[in-house]
């Protein structure tokens, strides 16, 4: 058992895997450890050390709306709550989403942006937040280190003229770079 948990290690961390998960492990009668199923997941940010592993994507087993972020080069997961959630930074993510927790909010998506956010990616996003009916309010958090706040709020005016009939309220906080 230690050589083939050993060696599916060494296969997880070669492949730069997000998960492995082997369900059932067989044990034979003559002592041989078999995986009878299992389920890989890659990670895609790591895909630029595996080429190979691009061929192999299959996006019709991949949330739709995670793969028209990644089109758009967001990092969108989709979760659970009614707040959607649009920022710069996976920290500062983190701790929106920490934030509308403590608020008594649950998070409905994981959004973001990047450090070259700009009005097609501010607008890619709003539609993307947008398409989950749950959603009943946008809060956007951007720190403007590397990104320019006035692009995105740029973004944000030219989203919402485009998008047109946007029925939840847009909660917008900007700090940084150009925010005045």
């Amino acid at each position: 058992m230690v050589k083939f948990v050993t060696a599916l290690y060494k296969a997880y961390d070669e492949t730069d895997s997000a998960m492995f998960e082997i369900n059932p492990v067989l044990k034979t009668s003559d002592n041989k450890i078999l995986a009878v199923d299992a389920k890989v997941t890659l990670d895609d940010n790591a895909l630029y050390r595996h080429k190979d592993f691009v061929a192999l994507r299959d996006t019709n087993e991949e949330d739709p709306l995670e793969v028209e972020a990644s089109e758009s080069n967001l990092n969108y997961v989709k979760l659970d709550g009614n707040v959607g959630c649009m920022v710069n930074g996976a920290g500062l993510a983190m701790a929106t989403m920490d934030i509308i927790k403590l608020s008594g909010g649950e998070p409905a998506n994981f959004l973001d942006v990047g450090g070259g956010a700009n009005a097609q990616t501010v607008e890619a996003g709003f539609r993307i937040i947008l398409k989950d009916p749950n959603v009943k309010a946008i809060l956007i958090n951007i720190f403007g280190g590397i990104v320019r706040c006035d692009r995105v709020a740029n973004g944000v005016v030219e989203a919402y003229k485009k998008i047109g009939d946007i029925r939840v309220p847009i909660i917008v906080r900007l700090q940084g770079t150009n925010a005045e």
